[in-house]
Parts: C-alpha cells; structure tokens; sequence
C-alpha cells in the first residue's frame, strides 16, 4: 500500500472551547505539502496530531508508513554526539565491543557492519565531514541541521514532518534544509513561513477559518490561484449585492406606482364615475397582480441573497495587519551612523569584530548577513550602546529604534496599550487605540499584559510601539523581524518598510523579505 497521511472528519478546540478545526478532512501523499495559514490558526496544533504528541477530539487520522521529524537543536546536552541524532548509540557501543573483541556471539549476530558506512555516506549527501563521536554543542547551528537532515536520509523515512525547519537558522542552515528538500522525493509535511521554501513544495494546503484547501504547485502557483479565487469570489459577491439592490429599488418602484394608481382608483370611485361592480374586479385584478409581483421579488430576492451567501463562504473575514509608518523626514546627505577602527570583544582574548570601519548615510537600507556566530548581534549591540567598542569610535547621530529577537524594548509585566503609552510619551488615547487595533490588537485585545502575549503577537506588539508611533525613529533596527510572523503578516510589514523614509539595519537570513523591502547594501560579517 503507498505511504499515506489520512485525516477523515478531524476536530480540535482549544481549552476555552475555542474551534481550531472542525470535520477536517485532508490526504497526504508522496508528495512536499507546505501547510500554510495564519498565526493561531491550527498549523501546529494539526501538526501535533499528526505526530502522535496530541489526540483528536474527534475524527480519524490514518498513517500508512513512517515519519522522521527534524529536530531543532538549539539548545544540545553537552554530552550529545552526532550518534545519539541518528539513534545508533548502542549499536555502535555493540560495534566497538565487537572490533576490541569483547562482543558475545549472540551479540556479533546482532551487529550491523555496514552502519558506519550508511552514517558517512547520508553525513555526505548533506556536504558535512563529522565523526559519529562529535558532540553536538561544537557544532554550528547550521552544521546541526545538516546532522539532523542526514540522520532522516539515514532512517528512510516515508514521511518528514517539518516545523518551521528553517526559522533562526543562519543562511548556511537555510541552504542546507532548501537543498535537502529539493532532492527529497518521498511525503513531506512542511509549516512555514519561509517563501523561498515552499517554492520547492509540489503542492499547499491552506488552513484558514474556513477549512483547509489543497493547491496544486509551488507558492507562487498557490498565490496566484488564490488571487484569481478571490477576485472572482468577490465578482460573484459584487454581483449579487448589486442584484439585491436592484431588486429593493424595482419593487419600490412598483409599489409606489402602485400607491399612485389605486389613489387615483379611489378618487374615481369616490366621485362615482364608475360602476361598483367594475371597481370590484379593478380591484381583485390589482391585489392578484401586486400578489404576483411580490412573490416574483421574493425569489429573485432570495436567489440573489443565496448567491451572495455562497460567495461569503468563499472569502475569509480577516482583519488586515496594516502597517501606515508617519514620515521621518530623514536628509540623504546626513550621516546617521559612523564606526572607526572599531573592536568589539566580549573578553580581552577574543574578539568578535576588529577593525571595523562603517558608516550609513541617509535612508539607506542595509543588511547584516553572515553566518551564526560572524558576529551580527555583536554589531547590533554596539550600535545602538549596549556593548561598548574596546578600541575605536562608534556615534549614532539620530534618534533610532530596535526591536530584537526577544523584543525586550516592551515590559512583560505591561499590557500593550501602556507599553506603548510609556514608549510614545504624549500619545493620547484615541491615538494609541487606533494604532494598535491597525496592529490587530483591537479593543480588550490592546490590555493583554505581554507576558502572556505568543512569539508573534509579541512581535507584532513591539511593530505597533515602534512603527505606529506619530513620530517614528530616523533609524530602525531590526533583528529576524519575520521568525514569529506568518506570511500575511510579514508581507504586511514589507509594504509598511517600502514607504518608511528612514535608514534601516536588518540582520535577517530571509531573501525573500530583504527583497521585498528593498535592500540597497549588504554588510557581511565573517566569524574571526
């Protein structure tokens, strides 16, 4: 039988009785599905269920063949070897007691001689040289992934389920997991919001309010389908609105022409020019024809209303992340940033940057890329004054803003609306409240204290204090703005920084969002 992901009628609620998801019904086959959707709308949760680590509340899911889930080891236990990734620690202690001759003989029928060449030859496919003895706390983010991969290539899975597989990874830990995929012809299942990743999927499943959708394709097939779906769901709703109001201002019509004819019916009648027997039927004749007029409004009013219903259905209500930044007026010939024969070091053996000789002038939009451990955060840090240079000059002649990957520029004991009362003194109420419902923080939603705020309603927190402010920073620094947001929201945030007249400093591995906010100049670091 091929291997198959089968979830018939599935339903999940959240604590509160909130519906995730209700009578889902979705395959996978052979095939890279991106499952896509917005934040908070069930992708992890779907996920989980398919991983065994959550049981439905109702429905059937049915899984013929294996699945292998990468994982993100950020953080490793310092005694953790590229062994314990792929799961073959006994089976190498077995292969090691057999070579030194202390193996049973029950033991030696057991032993798998051709493991160590199956481990190099998968640690290859992935471009990586490390012994199985490795630990991997020595290992780069990026080289970890590539272990990861490998021990999946090792187990031959029928399925890969994928989280997120490429958010806080460096571009090297990117490339890794784009390259693996796109050789990968066997099922995956792949939450992201990387754009650059699912354009290598064979097909997307949206997951929105109302159900989940299969397109066939890439993101970019899938994003161009689904324009052309909306548009013509919203002709067809156009169109039936119209039909009703038509029909609403038709039957007024006629009803007052009506009114106007038996008024002047019973003028005649109390003049008595007419015979009563004639009025009679005159006036049988027009309540069977008003009767007729007004059964042939009521169904074309009830066709129209059952075609914009239909319509409705296909169009998800949504409140829009809208990203309206006020102008800074920043000059092009002013210099914002200057750096000197820099040295940034964290203690007087190591340094993290040396000799660095910088400068930003005007609006310029400049990315810091480099790998893990190259020394980005190190820069950002001695910008805007956290971390002093050991020898060297750095001046920030302009008010600037950051919001780093914690967003530590909000108090988790305050709600949003205080935060951004306390980082925007003077801002009135009517102001703040405006600012963070185009934020999707919207009346009650505003008082949440941060503390109990998901990654991405943090980040989307931090935006509104920051981009919605009435006079935003001439500088803005952003580090890895995308990793919570999902893909809605992040296309939001690119079109609100394309008319941010500021100069701007992003650390991101995302190409796809650098590209979207019009990068004019890439600075790029090297570890020492």
């Amino acid at each position: 039988m091929p291997a198959s992901i089968t979830l018939s009628n599935l339903s999940w609620s959240t604590p509160d009785n909130s519906p995730l998801f209700s009578d889902l019904t979705l395959s996978f086959g052979p095939e890279r599905t991106g499952l896509v959707g917005r934040n908070g709308i069930g992708k992890t949760t779907l996920f989980r269920i398919i991983a065994g680590l959550l049981s439905p509340q109702s429905g059937n899911l049915v899984i013929n063949g294996t699945f292998g889930i990468l994982r993100q080891t950020v953080q490793v236990c310092a005694t953790e070897t590229v062994a314990d990734l792929f799961g073959i620690r006994d089976a190498l202690a077995l292969l090691r007691r057999a070579e030194a001759g202390g193996a049973t003989i029950e033991e030696l029928e057991d032993a798998d001689w051709t493991l160590e060449a199956r481990v190099a030859s998968a640690l290859d496919r992935v471009d990586l040289v490390a012994s199985l003895d490795t630990p991997l706390s020595t290992l780069s983010g990026g080289q970890r992934t590539r272990v990861g991969l490998a021990a999946l290539l090792f187990a031959e899975p029928d399925f890969l389920l994928l989280d997120e597989p490429t958010n806080n990874l460096d571009r090297d830990g990117r490339e890794a997991v784009l390259a693996f995929l796109s050789t990968w012809r066997v099922g995956a299942i792949v939450i992201s919001h990387d754009r650059e990743l699912l354009e290598t999927m064979d097909a997307i499943v949206e997951l929105t309010s109302l159900g989940a959708k299969r397109y066939g394709g890439n993101w970019s097939q899938y994003r161009a389908r689904k324009a052309r779906e909306l548009a013509a769901a919203h002709r067809e709703l156009d169109d039936a609105e119209n039909r009703l109001s038509d029909i609403a201002r038709r039957t007024q019509t006629i009803a007052e022409r009506k009114a106007r004819k038996d008024g002047v019916g019973r003028k005649t009648a109390a003049k008595g020019g007419m015979p009563r027997i004639i009025l009679g039927r005159l006036q049988d004749r027009s309540e069977s024809t008003s009767g007729r007029n007004a059964r042939l409004a009521e169904d074309k009013r009830a066709e129209a209303m059952d075609a914009a219903a239909s319509a409705r259905k296909q169009i998800e209500i949504l409140q829009p992340l809208s990203v309206d930044i006020a102008p800074t007026h920043l000059p092009a010939n002013k210099t914002v940033l200057e750096i000197v024969s820099a040295d940034a070091r964290y203690d007087t053996d190591r340094p993290v940057l040396q000799d660095m000789t910088y400068a930003v002038v005007g609006p310029e939009r400049i990315a810091i890329t480099g790998p893990n451990g190259s020394g980005k955060s190190t820069f950002l840090a001695m910008v805007t004054g956290q971390l002093q240079p050991w020898r060297g000059a750095v001046n920030v002649t302009t008010d600037f803003a950051m919001l780093d990957q914690r967003v530590s520029l909000l108090d988790p004991s305050m709600s949003i609306r205080d935060n951004f009362l306390r980082l925007n003194p003077g801002t009135d109420e009517n102001i703040c409240r405006a600012v963070l419902a185009r934020f999707r923080f919207r009346a009650d939603a505003a008082l949440q204290a941060v503390a109990n705020l998901s990654g991405g309603q943090i980040l989307r927190a931090g935006l509104a204090c920051v981009l919605g402010a009435p006079q935003p920073p001439s500088l803005l620094i952003l580090d890895e703005p995308t990793n919570h947001l999902d893909i809605d929201s992040i296309e939001s945030v690119e079109a609100g920084l394309r008319a941010y007249d500021g100069a701007l400093l992003v650390v991101s591995h995302d190409e796809a969002f650098l590209e979207g906010i019009r990068i004019t100049r890439r600075l790029e670091l090297s570890a020492l």
